[in-house]
């Protein structure tokens, strides 16, 4: 024992010191979900958080403690002797807390019953507990057979009327907050071209997590928020191979820190491996490094497709790498990732500019599906994967506890832009969508949606989630099919098969 006392009392503070750090400079929850964003991390993402700041703060709180103790010489005692010593200091101690607690437990129960956050919030206790919660869970997951989705879909007499390809690019964001979209309201004036281009734009929409490793595979899975789990998304087929089992041509291209299982099984490119040019940087890229490729693709495609971009979008704290000079339009704008060396408006600038870059990209990508409707019918959808906190009450970036999560984290922007010979070919009205702006819309809809978008027919599409069925001319499309129900429920149940 005594030779294991002193580097578990050393880990210990490592761990409290570190997390203390995290906690107290960006107000942020080491939870389960946040142990898993840390694991599935780039070197180029963990490479923003090593900062000065945490050299110092893990130098005053962990280096100096930790050669304190290995420096104190312990006198070690007999068993039971130092049994009978530890006694005398820690019974009194258990029998004062049982006291406290035994008094105030009415408030205790109700404060843990309430905010079961709290308990992640002990220090170390809780990002220990939680990282082996996350292992565990891993192990569990490491021999998962996937189970096949939809595998009925096919393209309905819509789609295969439509007299030339119909494309549609499905651009996943990053860290996008609604509040910060002047087409949501916002007094600035940070999304110019979308507002020149004429977009369908939801301004009520809810992320279903708050941190990419939940957000993104939930946006892409059949569950609804209300029913997702990792072990459900890890273990069914989701929405990019439903689309393929339809016969659509898939592709996914990331400039971010890849699928998080979602691409698995389709065409997938990252496109930070290019290292192209100015665009690219330490192994990160600018999200114009889409735009080139994608004007080749469009121009070369002869089939019906679906193609992702997941950005890099508005990531930090680095907000100043996501966008070139020419962005920089909200000045002083916050040029190094320790953001307590900036001030709000230097922080709210920086990632107002990442959201100006953002609308440049996304209305790139419409004109590109504009200068190809000669030979395709495009159309672009458009959601975050969650929001941001940029210093409200004391809390910065992403992936808060979702019971508890600020409405930066949750509300997040949701676009859609449709060519003319899409809205002809697919029965679109696009004024119509408009009407139906303020209606509160979510990550659910997402895979329906783009179901609808390709004219898929299957099983598992559920046209109440399709945020554009209602604003869609009918079509000749197939009833559901006999045993809709029965995989209807079998869906919720999950791959457990216990509802």
């Amino acid at each position: 024992m005594k030779y294991v006392t002193k580097p578990v009392l050393i880990l210990l503070i490592a761990i409290s010191a570190a997390v203390s750090y995290f906690t107290d400079t960006f107000g942020v929850v080491i939870d389960k979900e946040m142990i898993g964003n840390a694991a599935v991390t780039t070197q180029a993402e963990a490479g923003h958080l090593l900062t000065g700041g945490l050299a110092l703060h893990l130098a005053i709180y962990a280096l100096i403690p930790s050669l304190l103790i290995a420096w104190v010489k312990v006198r070690h005692r007999r068993f039971f002797a130092k049994a009978a010593v530890n006694f005398l200091f820690i019974a009194p101690a258990l029998v004062l807390s049982g006291v406290l607690i035994y008094v105030n437990f009415a408030g205790i129960a109700y404060a843990l019953r309430e905010h079961r956050d709290l308990m992640v919030r002990f220090n170390p206790a809780g990002p220990i507990s939680s990282a082996v919660r996350y292992g565990l869970s891993t192990y569990r997951e490491r021999n998962l057979v996937v189970q096949p989705l939809g595998t009925d879909a096919k393209e309905g007499s819509r789609i295969a009327a439509a007299g030339k390809p119909v494309v549609v690019v499905v651009v996943a964001g990053e860290t996008a907050r609604a509040m910060n979209f002047s087409l949501n309201g916002y007094d600035r004036e940070t999304n110019p071209e979308l507002k020149a281009l004429g977009v369908v734009n939801y301004r009520d929409t809810t992320s279903c997590g708050t941190a990419t490793a939940v957000s993104l595979p939930c946006m892409f899975s059949v569950y609804p928020r209300a029913e997702y789990s990792d072990w459900k998304a890890r273990s069914t087929e989701n929405l990019v191979n439903v689309l393929t089992h339809a016969g659509v041509l898939v592709t996914w291209w990331d400039n971010n820190t890849g699928s998080k299982g979602i691409a698995d099984l389709i065409n997938f490119a990252s496109m930070t491996r290019r290292k192209n040019g100015p665009l690219c940087n330490n192994g990160e890229c600018l999200d114009e490094i889409f735009l080139a490729d994608l004007d080749k693709k469009l121009g070369a495609t002869t089939n019906d497709s679906v193609i992702v971009l997941h950005q890099l979008g508005s990531h930090g704290p680095s907000y100043y790498l996501r966008y070139p000079e020419a962005f920089r339009r909200f000045t002083p704008d916050c040029r190094t990732p320790e953001l307590m060396s900036c001030t709000t408006e230097e922080i709210v600038n920086a990632y107002d500019n990442t959201i100006l870059y953002t609308d440049h990209i996304l209305a790139s990508v419409a004109r590109l599906l504009e200068k190809h409707q000669d030979r395709i019918a495009g159309a672009m959808i458009y959601m975050s994967d969650h929001g941001e906190s940029l210093g409200e009450n004391g809390i910065y970036l992403h992936g808060a506890p979702y019971a508890i999560a600020p409405k930066e984290q949750t509300q997040v922007p949701f676009i859609a832009w449709f060519s003319k010979p899409y809205q002809t070919a697919m029965g679109v009205d696009a004024a119509c969508l408009s009407t139906d702006a303020d209606t509160p819309k979510s990550h659910d809809n997402l895979f329906h949606t783009v179901l609808g978008m390709m004219d898929v027919q299957t099983g598992v599409y559920k046209r109440s989630l399709d945020a554009f069925a209602a604003c869609t001319r009918p079509a000749e499309r197939e009833k559901q099919a006999p045993g809709f129900h029965a995989a209807e429920r079998r869906l919720r149940a999950g791959p457990g098969g216990v509802l």
